[in-house]
């Protein structure tokens, strides 16, 4: 059996629908967020902003 590095994964934003790359992503607490945005739990009431994404708090 061969071992996998994960590179990519969802979005930890739950409404979120991005796939970040790991070595890009935002961290915080442990977990990976396309944006500032989804990071910080919408507190400005945006959305990431990526194209298809329809996230908001």
């Amino acid at each position: 059996m061969t071992a996998t590095t994960v590179s990519q994964m969802k979005c930890a934003c739950t409404s979120c629908v991005c796939i970040v790359n790991l070595s890009d992503a935002i961290q915080k607490d442990g977990k990976y967020y396309c944006s500032d945005a989804c990071a910080t739990g919408h507190s400005s009431g945006v959305g990431c902003s990526h194209h298809g994404c329809e996230c908001h708090a």
